[in-house]
């Protein structure tokens, strides 16, 4: 089953660089905002967070950039959740150009680029890491679903 997309955005102006298109740093930023609506659907929203003094911090990520993005373009952010144990959650994004902004990708599109993270949750104040509430492990459960092929390799060597 494939879920609806967690985020959607428009490429900016400004977000377009020397060569014509999207800069990798606006990539980074688009899927920063699909895990910010990734912790909304897990329950780690700013009520959360400010109550808590908990949040989920990114410890590592790979970024796969497979095609430019032009200025203007729709784009679709699909979230995979591909695991979480105490205090830690893996999860992948997949960014589409979608041809009407807030649409969906048609099912045989393919992705423009791809992030696979790794998280931990923290205890801001104590600086650790803390274990996730049970209700935030619930969900990050029910949204787990099998990785996809390229999730887990490592950047290629230099022959």
């Amino acid at each position: 089953m494939t879920r609806p997309s967690l985020f959607h955005s428009t490429v900016r102006p400004e977000w377009i660089d020397y060569n014509g298109h999207m800069s990798e740093a606006f990539y980074v930023l688009v899927f920063g905002h699909a895990t910010d609506a990734l912790m909304i659907e897990t329950g780690l929203d700013s009520g959360y967070r400010e109550s808590t003094g908990c949040s989920l911090y990114t410890v590592e990520s790979h970024i796969r950039f497979l095609r430019d993005v032009p200025d203007g373009s729709h784009l679709a952010v699909r979230t995979r959740v591909l695991g979480a144990a105490a205090r830690k959650a893996r999860f992948v994004h997949e960014m589409y150009v979608v041809s009407v902004p807030e649409s969906e990708p048609t099912p045989d599109a393919a992705p423009v680029a791809t992030t696979e993270l790794l998280a931990v949750h923290v205890d801001r104040q104590a600086g650790r890491a803390a274990e996730f509430p049970d209700a935030v492990r619930r969900r990050f459960t029910e949204l787990t679903e099998p990785a996809p092929e390229w999730a887990g390799r490592s950047i290629g060597a230099v022959a």
